[in-house]
């Protein structure tokens, strides 16, 4: 799921929304006290007042995301997103009435926020203008990237069915869609899309490497699906007309056919946003925290091999099979850093060392691959305080997957699913018992993770791993 559809554009109206809101504000009081002919009897402070509505801004920013007006379904729709901004407009300027009237004693809002009713219904007015303006303008420059195949989703459509014919005639550029291949019997393939016609699914993803697929037939949907999750593309459903009435309302019609937006995890759009701010804050938050640690870590690492490096970078995996190093400091003996289980204890003339270090789901006790100092630091978990680097980088996520190197998912079969969101520095597995369950338990935590992630579920897990790391739970 490389590409959101609409994310960008909603984040565009969010900020255009503030701006038009804040503008609204600006400009009814100037309107009373430079424009208006009328006297009025109050003192005339704008910077204040700006400064003010600024604060408050979140307060109209929440109505306008709880009446709906970001939803694709409203967007897709000019008269219902016209009265819902219009609500919108009379709301918020009734719920910072409400505010200025409650807390009118604090420095932050005074009486001065609405001096005299006029300036209060010129910020209605104003606001819902400027806010139908402004959508208006992004409309526009979308659609105007739209025509250029700018921002497109790159579709797949496959299935024998109406529905596909329908799609094929009726998706243009402005739907945000651009059907690159189709995969489906002749008669429902109309003469112009012949050319790109593909006999598989498998082929034509392959070679058109799509961001999302529209699966209109009723048979192999499980397959279908999967292959959707193992390239990481969006998958959509579009259903017979008569069973509407069995979905959940969360039906888009696109040139008017029907289509269900059927997502891997519940962690994309803002809920993606909100976790990377959060990875931000705390990642900044540790590494402060930690900093004295680090810096001890690092001069014993110095002290007991001042030519071997502290810090090493291991291949692992993340988000769409991307590839990065992780920061770990050092705990493996020099000669054997970067090899395999099986060619380090290959090496040290130890094979059946590897044997039984699988057998023992990847735990060896008194592994002579470790030095002394970095037994204590996995023991301790130190060896992985560099991770917070990563997580400032956007590489991974602080609760997530455990970041896995290629070798380790190169035949699970789950591998897809997993990777469709970010490692992370701890997750459910890791709590769960880290190296104390076997390899397979610990993949069918992270897939449940991955399908039912929520910020509840990662503050619980963040509590659990502070738990898990004071006791050594799974740590060896």
């Amino acid at each position: 799921m490389r590409k959101e559809p609409g994310f960008i554009y909603r984040i565009c109206l969010l900020f255009g929304d503030a701006l038009a809101i804040v503008f609204s504000f600006s400009f009814a009081y100037y309107f009373r006290t430079h424009i208006d002919v009328r006297p009025f009897f109050f003192t005339s402070e704008l910077t204040d007042f700006i400064v003010s509505n600024l604060i408050l801004l979140p307060i109209w920013l929440v109505i306008m995301v709880s009446l709906g007006t970001y939803n694709r379904s409203v967007l897709s729709r000019p008269m219902a997103l016209v009265v819902r901004l219009f609500l919108a407009s009379i709301l918020g300027v009734m719920s910072i009435i409400t505010y200025d009237f409650f807390v009118n004693n604090t420095t932050i809002a005074s009486s001065s926020l609405f001096p005299v009713r006029g300036i209060a219904v010129l910020t209605a007015v104003f606001c819902f203008i400027t806010l139908i303006i402004e959508r208006g303008i992004i409309s526009s420059i979308r659609r105007f990237f739209f025509r250029r195949s700018v921002g497109l989703i790159r579709t797949i459509i496959v299935g024998d069915s109406q529905n596909t014919t329908q799609l094929l005639m009726g998706i243009w550029p402005e739907t945000g869609f651009k059907i690159v291949g189709v995969v489906a019997k002749d008669k429902y393939v109309p003469e112009e899309w012949k050319k790109r016609q593909y006999d598989s699914l498998d082929t034509a993803v392959k070679n058109l490497h799509p961001d999302a697929i529209i699966h209109t037939g009723g048979k192999n949907i499980e397959e279908v699906n999967r292959v959707a999750i193992n390239h990481h593309a969006l998958y959509y459903y579009s259903p017979a007309n008569d069973s509407i009435i069995t979905l959940s309302g969360r039906v888009e019609w696109i040139a008017a056919t029907p289509i269900v937006l059927i997502r891997t995890t519940p962690l994309h759009s803002g809920a993606r946003a909100l976790k990377r701010f959060i990875d931000i804050i705390a990642s900044l938050f540790f590494i402060i925290l930690t900093s004295p640690f680090m810096l001890i870590v690092f001069i014993a690492q110095k002290i007991a091999d001042p030519k071997a490096p502290a810090i090493y970078k291991d291949i692992r995996l993340t988000r769409f099979d991307k590839e990065f190093g992780l920061y770990k400091f050092r705990s493996m003996k020099q000669e054997f850093s970067g090899l395999t289980p099986e060619q380090a204890f290959e090496k040290m003339g130890k094979p059946e060392l590897a044997e039984k270090y699988r057998a023992q789901g990847d735990y060896l006790a008194n592994d002579p691959r470790y030095t002394k100092l970095g037994a204590f630091l996995r023991k301790t978990s130190l060896d992985e305080i560099p991770q917070f680097f990563n997580i400032l980088k956007g590489d991974i996520s602080l609760i997530g997957p455990r970041a896995l190197q290629p070798a380790e998912l190169k035949t699970y079969g789950d591998r897809s699913l997993i990777l469709s969101v970010k490692s992370g520095l701890t997750g459910l597995a890791q709590v769960s018992g880290r190296r104390d369950i076997s390899f397979n338990e610990r993949r069918a935590l992270d897939v449940y993770y991955v399908q039912n992630w929520s910020i509840a579920l990662d503050i619980s897990i963040f509590l659990r791993t502070i738990a898990a790391v004071l006791k050594h739970v799974g740590a060896k």
